[in-house]
């Protein structure tokens, strides 16, 4: 049962992070029949713990409130700095006696430095995830996902996906009534769709070569055609073996992966911003049918398009 909550206050945390952690499990939810958790902020060296952005937090207890803890919690910490050593300890013991244990954002580097994730899958924000699996190489980092639960260890991705682990963990452990109450106060979703991948900006490859920005800049004003390899190296003046090899040389990826991405990426922006149907939209962007552009959502985005335009799409007043 999750009853005693820990959340490891650390030099130069972020406060949002933190305040994600206390706001799901500090909070007495009692009067609206939610959870109410035996809640403590701990620290290695208790007194005022400095922030990423300038203030201070005082915390008053030291890290023997985590003996007995049921959830260790680890916010977002900075990123190349020696954690305190009783710090890992803390988060080793917590490991080795089975109790959940959960990092937001860059607080998985805490966790790899601790061991923990060695042999476990994982994730972090996206602007670190290549980071993380550089110098944790024991760790399997998946860089698409809002959360990854591997065993009792949680590692959420950038920012407000530490309220996703955090529910999670209380839809594991309390039920989906729980959660959701927790979800309500906090005006939130208590369970989002898809992952990190949707939230990245993924900008149209630059091509230096006129020849190629020329067969690009077709390709985005013909999306809904059959662009066949043989139908683009025809357009550059090429034969199709060329124009495969040279365009990879040029862009990275293969046409039928640029192509697909950019089909994506329009895709996106129809969801965003119109009222066409998924079935048109689909025409529209070349995937000739919404079951084939559902595909590639789930595929890529790790969602379907219907929930990409309840999330993104404009809302009518």
């Amino acid at each position: 049962m999750l009853e005693k909550v820990v959340c490891l206050a650390l030099p130069q945390m972020a406060p949002f992070e933190f305040g994600v952690i206390c706001e799901v499990f500090g909070i007495d939810r009692s009067a609206m029949n939610g959870p109410t958790f035996d809640f403590h902020v701990i620290a290695a060296e208790p007194g005022p713990i400095p922030t990423k952005l300038g203030f201070d937090i005082v915390v008053h207890e030291d890290l023997s409130a985590a003996d007995d803890a049921d959830l260790v919690a680890v916010p977002a910490a900075l990123i190349g700095e020696t954690p305190h050593p009783e710090v890992l300890r803390v988060v080793r013991e917590a490991v080795e006696r089975g109790v959940w244990v959960m990092s937001v954002c860059s607080g998985a580097f805490i966790l790899g430095e601790a061991g923990v994730l060695d042999g476990r899958r994982s994730t972090t924000h996206w602007m670190y995830t290549d980071q993380l699996a550089d110098r944790f190489p024991g760790t399997d980092v998946d860089p698409d996902v809002l959360f990854v639960q591997d065993g009792k260890v949680v590692t959420g991705a950038g920012t407000a996906a530490g309220i996703d682990a955090a529910l999670h963990i209380v839809r594991t452990e309390l039920g989906a009534t729980a959660a959701n109450i927790v979800a309500r106060r906090m005006v939130v979703p208590p369970q989002r769709d898809g992952g990190q991948s949707q939230y990245i900006a993924t900008p149209v490859p630059e091509c230096t070569s006129d020849s190629f920005a020329v067969v690009t800049e077709w390709m985005l004003e013909n999306l809904d055609r059959d662009l066949t390899v043989d139908v683009l190296a025809k357009k550059a003046l090429m034969s199709s073996r060329t124009f495969a090899r040279r365009f990879r040389a040029e862009t990275g990826t293969t046409p039928a992966a640029w192509l697909n991405r950019q089909r994506l990426l329009r895709a996106q922006q129809l969801l965003e911003s119109s009222d066409l149907t998924l079935e048109e939209i689909a025409r529209e962007t070349g995937f000739g049918a919404a079951a084939v552009m559902r595909h590639h959502f789930v595929k890529v985005l790790q969602t379907t398009p219907t929930a990409y335009r309840r999330t993104f799409g404009a809302r009518v007043a």
